[in-house]
């Protein structure tokens, strides 16, 4: 695990929790995890995926009926990250307001990291 002991790496709007929860509930799945991919044009991408159980290394994080389960790769990127779900007359979405991105491409669906995150172990 990365990040400090006894504090959550990602924490959830009470919007988000309940957005997650209505999901978790309909699909009747365990949770959702998180993680990041190569790709965009940026050069990485937040992933989401329903799961019906957690990963022996996965981060799980749970708040107001929600569960989020980070995957091992992404929690050195994720950690103190804020997740909220907004809905506008154009669209509705998961919104990531994650301090350790440097840059986001124009259609916000593409990030940069720090590059020194992806060589600390």
């Amino acid at each position: 695990m990365f990040g400090i002991p006894g504090k959550q790496a990602v924490t959830m709007t009470t919007k988000a929790a309940e957005q997650i929860a209505r999901l978790m509930a309909t699909g009747g799945h365990a949770g959702l995890r998180i993680g990041v991919k190569k790709g965009g044009c940026a050069g990485m991408e937040y992933t989401m995926d329903y799961v019906d159980e957690a990963d022996t290394n996965d981060e799980v994080v749970e708040q107001d009926g929600a569960r989020i389960m980070i995957a091992p790769m992404a929690q050195m990127f994720l950690f103190g990250t804020e997740i909220d779900y907004e809905v506008s007359l154009l669209e509705a979405g998961f919104k990531f307001r994650n301090p350790n991105v440097v840059d986001a491409c124009g259609c916000g669906e593409s990030i940069k990291f720090d590059e020194t995150l992806s060589t600390q172990n």
